[in-house]
């Protein structure tokens, strides 16, 4: 009974070394094999707000000071390609921007569903319209982010994940956009300011979930974006700009390098 119990403890050590060992050499030919870096989303993974585009990206506003460029540029991975574009949502990424991946794809960065939960018309209502029709607005994305947005989310993550199963792949959150309990010259109310970070919190919140659901990191900007928000005095965002809309509420090239890309870098 004894050598029985040995040898059925010698055999069990044996097969979790023997599976232990097998588990090492599969993560380490996927990380040998999966080296290239692909950067996928919105505009605040293009890098608008940040300057220096490149010219061949066009309307999609790709910028050299965006956080995949610079992690590009600092680790040098074997491959690397930009195709997050400014406007972008989740069909747009499914249609046009998966492309570049492959089975040897080792990282994915993404950020997407602003743009779907309609997070510019929720802006555009705040500032030009009463406080009453501004808390509606974002009443009804925060409705969009409960219902709808889940399914959209999923069906981007389960593409990636086809088109390349071996990568890390990090979902990257959106900062709160404002500095509380100050004076501000925004021209909206602390209640609209308010409403509107909570919104933020509630997207992020959302994806999240649905990156965890999929085996994904998240990368969460709100906690190097702390005491940079519009309103705090060294804001790596920009406020509303009327000589240059599209760069209104995007990260500036310090938020993209102090806020985005630790963020990033942390979740890699």
């Amino acid at each position: 009974m004894r050598r029985s119990r040995i040898t059925a403890y010698v055999t069990s050590l044996l097969l979790a070394v023997g599976l232990a060992l097998t588990g090492a050499a599969t993560a380490q030919a996927r990380t040998a094999a999966a080296t290239g870096y692909v950067a996928l989303g919105d505009s605040y993974s293009s890098g608008v707000g940040a300057g220096s585009y490149i010219s061949s990206s066009g309307d999609c506003k790709r910028s050299t000071k965006a956080y995949p460029y610079l992690w590009s540029a600092a680790h040098s991975p074997s491959s690397f390609a930009f195709t997050a574009c400014s406007g972008a949502r989740t069909g747009d990424v499914t249609a046009n921007q998966l492309g570049p991946l492959s089975s040897s794809t080792g990282l994915v960065s993404i950020s997407i569903g602003g743009n779907d939960a309609g997070f510019s018309d929720v802006m555009t209502t705040c500032v030009l319209q009463s406080e009453s029709s501004c808390l509606s607005r974002i009443a009804t994305a925060k409705a969009y982010v409960d219902s709808t947005l889940p399914g959209k989310l999923d069906s981007v993550y389960s593409a990636i994940s086809a088109k390349a199963p071996a990568a890390h792949v990090v979902v990257i959150g959106y900062p709160r956009f404002y500095k509380l309990s100050g004076s501000c010259l925004t021209g909206l109310s602390e209640t609209e300011r308010s409403a509107i970070n909570g919104a933020a919190d509630y997207l992020d919140s959302a994806t999240a979930r649905r990156a965890a659901a999929h085996g994904f990191s998240f990368a969460d900007v709100r906690g190097t974006f702390t005491g940079h928000e519009i309103c705090s005095g060294d804001a790596w965002l920009h406020s509303l700009n009327w000589l240059n809309i599209g760069e209104s509420y995007h990260p500036t090239a310090a938020g993209q390098s102090g806020g985005y890309l630790p963020a990033f870098t942390g979740a890699v």
